[in-house]
């Protein structure tokens, strides 16, 4: 595999040292790595390979040089920098919420999607990380038995919300368990020993935006604009992993263990699923791994064609940094560094 020059914009948020680790583990093909953040963060070092890095501010210069531009700094610096960077000829990989309703950037779960990536026009964007494992885990299904509905509700990790979110709920529970009042800064309601449904901001219509993320990015990376999604994202007193009850409607019937044994073979899965023994996908021990683990999976007593299951995964790896290196692997695998391929 070609090796690419590779900058890290956010290097030193929860995914941004995520992507380093990613990196480092995959022996992705990088001929260097730049680490690139805000300017209060410039200036402090990071191990890359074993090496101490320093971290310098992100600027319009920073892009020079560059093949690839893994983005974790939030959609506003996403939106300045990013068409920055393909100006300079780099393939950004962003993960934030900027771009990936653009009809022009491809939204791309490599598992399910993987070609669209050819189509970018210097920014690929990397999706929402409840939408990541939910589509891993429906897409091979729906290829034997297309899906017709979903109705979903989450059960979200603070370190979606960044190390500031997972500092307040290990201060918080210190000091719930100590009788000791708390006051919330990250979340509008304490989330120790607490869930809150609201995810980002509500909306019109009563969802809120993670919720429709999930509408409208599974419609997208499925290519199945006629699918009925519903969503509920719930924010739980987790540091890492996201879990999902995912109830799924098929054109026709399914039988669960038709389900397992089309999962058992689907990449990026794992299946984990004997209640005999309680074996069932859990938060705690899907943290710091790759797959996306399926467990629980039962008739809908609601619906004849109905199948009703458990997702979890790990929502800083799958759901953000792996996600978005293994969209890099396919540019540089497939010859895809230049738009159009």
């Amino acid at each position: 595999m070609k090796e690419a020059r590779v900058a890290i914009v956010g290097a030193t948020g929860l995914v941004g040292q995520e992507f380093i680790k990613v990196l480092e583990q995959r022996n992705f093909p990088a001929a260097s790595i730049r680490l690139l953040a805000s300017e209060r963060s410039s200036g402090k070092r990071l191990f890359v390979n074993h090496q101490e890095v320093e971290v310098e501010e992100t600027t319009p210069d920073s892009f020079k040089e560059t093949d690839i531009a893994l983005f974790s700094a939030g959609a506003e610096i996403s939106h300045h920098f990013s068409p920055i960077a393909a100006q300079a000829g780099a393939v950004v990989v962003d993960n934030s919420s900027a771009f990936r309703m653009e009809p022009r950037v491809p939204l791309v779960v490599p598992e399910v999607n993987p070609e669209d990536i050819k189509w970018h026009k210097g920014i690929i964007a990397n999706p929402n990380c409840s939408t990541i494992q939910m589509v891993v885990a429906l897409y091979p299904l729906h290829k034997v038995n297309p899906i017709k509905r979903i109705i979903v509700d989450t059960y979200q990790a603070v370190s979606g919300t960044g190390s500031a979110a997972v500092d307040e709920l290990t201060t918080q529970a210190r000091q719930v368990l100590d009788g000791q009042n708390t006051t919330p800064h990250v979340y509008p309601h304490q989330i120790a020993f607490n869930t809150l449904p609201e995810i980002d901001v509500f909306l019109d219509n009563g969802y809120t935006k993670e919720e429709w993320k999930m509408v409208e990015e599974t419609k997208k990376i499925m290519h199945a604009d006629n699918i009925a999604i519903s969503a509920t994202c719930v924010r739980v007193p987790v540091f890492i992993g996201h879990s999902e009850a995912v109830t799924v409607e098929f054109s026709r019937p399914m039988l669960p263990d038709e389900a397992q044994r089309i999962l058992a073979q689907a990449p990026g899965v794992k299946v984990l699923d004997d209640t005999a023994i309680s074996l069932y996908p859990q938060p705690w021990s899907a943290a710091g791994t790759d797959e996306v683990f399926v467990g629980r999976i039962r008739k809908d007593s609601s619906h004849p064609n109905g199948l009703v299951m458990w997702i979890v995964a790990d929502n800083l790896r799958k759901g953000a940094a792996l996600n978005t290196v293994q969209i890099a692997e396919e540019v540089i695998k497939r010859g895809w560094l230049h738009p159009g391929g």
